[in-house]
């Protein structure tokens, strides 16, 4: 279940049904433990930091607050709830932007953080040669996602699955393989492995970590 990242910014009837359900629909998720996940990766953050896909702005009570932050979000419906929420924030700024085209310099970014976004976005590997193209020499991307399970008869259940979740989650695929796609293009300095409690058993499996291009 992604923060909302897709191509298209497009404000239809589907993309504010999501965006009022998305919250809702994770909370359960987020108080049996994925909002202490959030906190423990973003006390990680250093410099000028860059969030993809940010959604209705689930992060942002849990970056510290010295943090100069620029949260991207495509969609309108999700952008609006965002604007509520870093409302009154110092060092906060919003940009309406996919990841996979960020308003951005090269080598311009510290830290570039992705929660529940790669899972949705249609091209993965763009995305991920975008915020290559971003980070400094030296920086680092912070993640957490859901990805395809190493359990072989779960994974065959998310295959058989992924497109009806699809169809219900806004495009979020949870049979993607994030890990081969991250290293195609980064190199994985740490990561560990979480369930997602709360949460259907098709996106149980989490990775949170840190990585270099």
């Amino acid at each position: 279940m992604a923060g909302g990242d897709s191509v298209e910014a497009r404000d239809g009837l589907w993309e504010r049904f999501g965006a009022a359900l998305y919250e809702p629909f994770l909370r359960r998720g987020e108080r049996r433990g994925l909002a202490d996940r959030r906190g423990e990766l973003l006390r990680c953050v250093r410099g000028r930091v860059v969030e993809i896909g940010a959604g209705t702005g689930l992060n942002v009570a849990h970056y510290p607050a010295t943090a100069e932050v620029v949260l991207t979000e495509p969609v309108p419906a999700m952008y609006r709830r965002l604007e509520k929420r870093v409302a009154g924030r110092a060092g906060m700024r919003l940009v309406q932007a996919p990841a996979d085209a960020l308003p951005m310099a090269d080598a311009s970014v510290d830290t570039v953080v992705s929660t529940l976004v790669l899972c949705t976005v249609p091209d993965v590997d763009r995305v991920l040669a975008e915020l290559a193209r971003v980070l400094r020499p030296g920086g680092r991307l912070l993640f957490c996602e859901h990805v395809r399970a190493e359990d072989p008869k779960l994974a065959r259940r998310q295959a058989r699955l992924a497109g009806p979740w699809a169809a219900f989650a806004q495009g979020c695929r949870c049979d993607r393989d994030t890990v081969a796609l991250l290293k195609q293009r980064f190199h994985i300095e740490e990561m560990s492995t979480a369930r997602w409690r709360g949460m259907p058993s098709v996106v149980h499996p989490l990775i949170i970590g840190t990585a270099t291009a």
